[in-house]
C-alpha cells in the first residue's frame, strides 16, 4: 500500500487531484450485467447496476481505488477498467450461465473462496467494503469477517416490504411468489446481514423505519443515504435546446408523456396504459411512449409486452402509443429534456432514480406513492403523487400537468432543485464516506 502511494506521488509524474491516493474500497454486487457501459434492461441490470458504478466512478475522482467486485459468466472478461481509479473485477461460481439474483446464493460460497484467494493472494488491503443487495451482502459480510475490515450494506430493496406490498396487491398469486422471488430465504439472509454489518445505508425513510420495525436494527447502525444522479449529464437546457431535441425526436406538436423501465409487472406499465386513455380523453394532443427493456430473450413473446400491447388496443390508442426498446444511456438525458411529463408507475418501487434523472433535467414527474422518493419530495411542488392502483388518479395527475401551465413550471423548477440539493453522485460518495469515518470514529472511543 506505501509502495502504491509512492508512485501515485512520484514528482515525475503529472498530479492531479484525483491522483491523491485515499485508501482502497471494495465495492461488491453479484448480480447481473456489470460492466463500464451496462445493458440496461437486461436481467437483473437496472438502477443498482448504475448506482454502484456511478458511485464507484465519483469515488475514484475523490482519489480512491475501488475495485467493484461481480459475477463473471458468459464470456465476459476477468477484469476491466472503468474509469482511471475504478476496476470491475470478475469472479465465477456457479455454472457460465446467467443466475437469477434470486438464487444466486446457492453458488456464493464458491464465490466467496474464490475472491478470498484472489485478495489474499494480490495482498489487497481495504478501507472498507460496501455491498449491494442481499446476495452481495453474503459475500460482504463474509470478506469483512475474513479480512478485519468494516462492512457497509446498501440492501437497494428489502424483503419484508416487497412480500407484504406483492401480497395484498395480487393476492391471488401468493402460492407462486415463493418459487419466483425465494422470500423466505432472502429475509432469512438479510436478516443475518443486518445485524452483522457494521452499518446499514436506508436510501429511503421508509427504509428506516422498516429496519427498525421488521428487522429490529437499532437506529444507531442506520444511516440515510439517497441514490445519486450524473449532474454532469442531467440538468435543464434552453427551451430552443428544448424545441431542436424534440424535432430530432419527432415530438413536435404533440404533448408527450413518457416512461423507462424493465417489463416487469411491478413497473405499473400496464396501468400507466390504463391512465394515459384518462389523459387522451381530455387532451388529443397526449401522446405516450415507453422504453421498454424485456427479461425475456424473446422480448416479442413476453407475456407482459402481449397484456400492455393488448390494453393500447382495448382502448384504442394505437396510434398515440409507442412502446419502444431500452434507450441508450447516452439518450437518456434528452429524452427526459424532451418529455413534457415523466411518468413513475410502479407498483413497488424502493426509490425511483429514472424520476430523478428525469426532475434534474426539469421534466415535471408524477411519481408513484407505492415508493420511496415520493416521501422525499413536496407534492404540487416537486412532482405530482398519484396511486399506482388507480388509473383514473395517475392519469388525472398527468392532466394536470398538462393543462395548468403555471403548475408545470413550478413543478419543473422547483423538482429540478430539488434533485441537485439532494442526489448528485458527489454528495451520495461524501456521505458514504463520512458514515465510515462516523463507525472508524466510533470503533476508536470504544477501544
Amino acid at each position: 500500500m506505501l509502495e502504491e502511494s509512492r508512485a501515485i506521488l512520484s514528482p515525475n509524474s503529472n498530479y492531479t487531484p484525483q491522483d491523491r491516493f485515499r485508501g482502497r474500497i471494495a465495492m461488491i454486487s453479484t448480480h447481473g450485467y456489470v460492466a463500464p457501459e451496462p445493458p440496461l434492461g437486461l436481467p437483473d441490470t437496472g438502477g443498482q447496476v448504475v448506482f454502484v458504478l456511478e458511485l464507484s466512478k465519483k469515488l475514484g475522482e475523490l482519489g480512491y481505488v475501488v475495485d467493484i467486485w461481480t459475477r463473471k459468466f458468459e464470456d465476459q472478461s476477468a477484469e476491466e477498467k472503468v474509469s482511471q481509479n475504478v476496476t470491475i473485477r470478475r469472479v465465477p461460481c456457479g455454472n457460465t450461465e446467467f443466475i437469477p439474483k434470486e438464487y444466486l446464493y446457492h453458488s456464493l460460497q464458491e464465490y466467496i473462496s474464490r475472491t478470498r484467494e484472489i485478495i489474499e493472494r494480490e495482498n489487497l488491503v481495504y478501507d472498507f467494503i460496501n455491498s449491494h443487495y442481499w446476495d452481495a451482502g453474503i459475500v460482504g459480510q463474509a470478506l469483512a469477517e475474513s479480512t478485519g475490515v468494516s462492512h457497509i450494506h446498501t440492501p437497494h430493496s428489502i424483503g419484508t416490504w416487497k412480500q407484504k406490498k406483492m401480497s395484498e396487491d395480487f393476492p391471488e398469486n401468493t402460492d407462486k411468489f415463493e418459487e419466483v422471488y425465494n422470500f423466505t430465504e432472502r429475509i432469512r439472509h438479510e436478516q443475518t446481514i443486518y445485524k452483522n454489518c457494521n452499518t446499514l445505508v436506508a436510501t429511503t425513510p421508509i427504509q428506516v423505519d422498516l429496519f427498525k420495525d421488521d428487522y429490529e436494527i437499532s437506529s444507531n447502525k442506520i444511516v440515510m443515504i439517497p441514490p445519486g444522479y450524473d449532474d454532469s449529464r442531467f440538468f435543464p437546457v434552453s427551451e430552443a435546446s428544448r424545441d431542436s431535441i424534440r424535432q430530432n425526436l419527432s415530438f413536435n406538436g404533440k404533448r408527450v408523456i413518457t416512461s423507462v423501465g424493465r417489463l416487469s409487472r411491478n413497473k405499473g406499465f400496464d396501468l400507466l396504459v390504463d391512465a394515459f386513455a384518462v389523459v387522451s380523453e381530455r387532451d388529443p394532443n397526449a401522446y405516450l411512449y415507453m422504453a421498454l427493456g424485456s427479461e425475456s430473450e424473446e422480448a416479442t413473446e413476453d407475456p407482459m409486452l402481449s397484456d400492455i400491447v393488448a390494453r393500447v388496443k382495448k382502448h384504442g390508442l394505437e396510434e398515440k402509443v409507442t412502446i419502444g426498446t431500452s434507450l441508450p444511456d447516452e439518450a437518456m438525458a434528452d429524452f427526459y429534456r424532451a418529455s413534457d411529463v415523466f411518468c413513475l408507475p410502479s407498483r413497488y418501487e424502493p426509490f425511483g432514480m429514472t424520476a430523478v434523472e428525469a426532475m434534474a433535467c426539469g421534466t415535471p414527474c408524477v411519481v408513484t406513492t407505492n415508493g420511496g422518493l415520493y416521501r422525499t419530495l413536496v407534492y404540487g411542488v416537486e412532482a405530482l403523487f398519484a396511486d399506482s392502483f388507480d388509473a383514473q388518479d395517475f392519469g388525472l395527475s398527468i392532466a394536470k400537468i398538462l393543462k395548468f401551465p403555471g403548475l408545470r413550471n413550478r413543478i419543473s423548477d422547483r423538482g429540478s432543485r430539488k434533485a441537485r440539493s439532494l442526489f448528485t453522485w458527489s454528495g451520495i460518495a461524501q456521505q458514504l464516506i463520512a458514515a465510515q469515518e462516523s463507525h472508524r470514529s466510533l470503533k476508536t472511543t470504544f477501544l
